[in-house]
């Protein structure tokens, strides 16, 4: 497994793969099984698989969690050293957004629904910085998970439009014990909180159930 910060070093390894296919899963770190799973497919489909890592400041806004998002690279290596990642690219963001950057991409009017009412830039952020990791990786297949439903429809979107080869594969939504959907930010939780969160998933499901119940 190679760990690389530079986009040229990137570049300079995935040449080595000589055509062969490359699963890619873009993460923000501090993994969990619902990134695993994406990994673990990426592995039976593909002759390599390459992980970002990677807390884009584009897609938080003034008043959200950037600084406090948790990060624990010394536990995500191990999880995929564990996993047997060939390639993890972890850039900073002066990498990535160097001085003078100023060109977004943007999905108008489904980025602005939704959760993208309360949160105007996400998406924008979103598609940004998924567009340049494509560009940098180059993959065959790009995994994300279905809980981000909303940003699912919007990349897959962006790679129509853009006429991208990338293919997008959507994976199962991998869930807790409670049922709670996995997230990084569950760590956020107080037990009362989690309990109340807990709420969403059984009133899903019940509503799933009447609806196929007539």
């Amino acid at each position: 497994m190679k760990i690389v910060n530079l986009i040229k070093d990137v570049k300079e390894e995935i040449r080595t793969y000589s055509g062969e296919s490359i699963g890619f899963v873009p993460t923000m770190g501090y993994l969990h099984e619902g990134h695993l799973s994406l990994i673990r497919q990426s592995k039976k489909e593909n002759r390599h698989t390459v992980v970002s890592i990677f807390v884009n400041p584009t897609q938080f806004g003034p008043a959200e969690d950037y600084d406090k998002y948790p990060r624990d690279i010394k536990r995500d290596e191990r999880l995929m050293k564990e996993l047997d990642v060939d390639l993890i690219f972890y850039p900073n963001t002066e990498e990535m957004y160097p001085k003078g950057f100023c060109t977004y991409v943007d999905v108008v009017r489904m980025g602005s629904v939704l959760c993208g009412q309360s949160r105007p830039t996400h998406f924008k952020g979103v598609t940004t910085v998924v567009i340049k990791l494509f560009n940098i990786i180059e993959p065959d297949i790009a995994y994300f998970g279905q809980k981000d439903a909303q940003q699912l429809i919007i990349l897959k979107k962006m790679v129509e439009d853009l006429n991208l080869k990338v293919l997008i594969k959507a994976m199962p939504i991998v869930r807790d014990e409670d049922g709670l959907a996995l997230s990084s930010r569950n760590s956020y939780l107080s037990k009362a909180e989690r309990e109340a969160a807990c709420f969403l998933p059984t009133a899903l499901k019940k509503m799933q159930e009447q609806i196929r119940g007539g």
